[in-house]
């Protein structure tokens, strides 16, 4: 049975959901391959930031596989146990315009291993859409969420993939639902847009904020940030200027600085939920900050690569 708990020494990060190969496909026709998919670039982009972080995925034996493996290991990611028995690893092609920014279609299988042993020591639990919305794993993704709140904080990146997940009108209810258990919502502008066409994204921003949530952020590329809170707080911050190799990995690196700047400011914990959810300007501000310069560093080199605490 899926969620069993194998205790820990310290407080962890779990992250839950895809990690893959994306073929990034540029223009003038050159072709590159870098590990990606949104919950493990998170949970690189925490092992980089020095945090001890298990990956509840799905990767096959094979030669991508090796290549993501070897990947979350030199970050310091640790593969929770099972992970590794899909028929191949996941691909994500990438096609970049002249901007650099991506589209993107799909080759993936998504499950979660039968009896899988989860870490019982996760400080924060994190998740993004295709997870909760792919059979036959998506069903496992919302009970481990479910059962993690009354101990974790729950985090979550809508990450829209059209491709994957289908018409607007069939996900808003499944990401509703998600924002409802989370604690920590960071969402892009192009998700937004695609799930309420023409809705302002403070505005939608603000609405979600009343649904459960103590913080919900809107990254918007280089128009930079703004933040609605349940305590009231309403925040814009400004992207640092960067010349942009390409766009893959900027929101995902973002997702590991907020995570890394709560948990510094002993924020995470279901014990700290009425603190995070009171939380003010002055304290929300300059991590926001920091995650701007870690999404600048991640668009400033190709792929999905989040700096290292030492680049920060």
């Amino acid at each position: 049975m899926t969620g069993a708990h194998l205790r820990t020494n310290a407080p962890i990060a779990l992250v839950l959901g895809e990690a893959l190969v994306d073929v990034v496909r540029r223009p003038g026709g050159s072709v590159d391959e870098h590990p990606g998919g949104s919950p493990a670039n998170v949970a690189i982009g925490l092992g980089r930031l020095g945090r001890p972080v298990h990956l509840l995925t799905w990767l096959g034996r094979d030669a991508h596989g090796d290549l993501v493996r070897t990947h979350l290991e030199d970050s310091g990611v640790q593969l929770v146990p099972g992970s590794d028995g899909a028929r191949s690893t996941p691909v994500a092609i990438a096609t970049l315009d002249e901007t650099g920014a991506a589209t993107y279609t799909f080759d993936l299988d998504w499950q979660v291993p039968p009896a899988t042993v989860l870490p019982d020591d996760a400080v924060v639990v994190h998740s993004s859409t295709i997870g909760a919305a792919l059979a036959p794993g998506n069903d496992a993704v919302l009970a481990i969420l479910a059962a993690a709140h009354d101990r974790s904080t729950i985090t979550y990146d809508p990450n829209i993939r059209p491709a994957l997940l289908g018409s607007a009108e069939l996900m808003r209810p499944l990401v509703e639902r998600l924002v409802r258990l989370a604690d920590v919502v960071k969402a892009s502008d192009e998700d937004l847009a695609w799930l309420e066409p023409g809705v302002d994204p403070a505005e939608l921003a603000a609405r979600w904020a009343g649904l459960g949530p103590a913080i919900v952020v809107v990254t918007r590329g280089g128009e930079g940030v703004l933040v609605a809170t349940a305590g009231g707080v309403r925040l814009e911050v400004a992207a640092q200027a960067v010349t942009v190799a390409d766009t893959v990995g900027a929101g995902d690196s973002f997702m590991s600085g907020l995570i890394d700047g709560l948990w510094t400011a002993g924020l995470l914990g279901a014990d700290r939920r009425a603190a995070l959810a009171a939380i003010d300007a002055p304290t929300l501000t300059p991590i926001l900050e920091r995650c701007a310069r870690i999404a600048a560093i991640t668009v400033s080199r190709p792929g999905a690569n989040p700096p290292w605490a030492s680049e920060l």
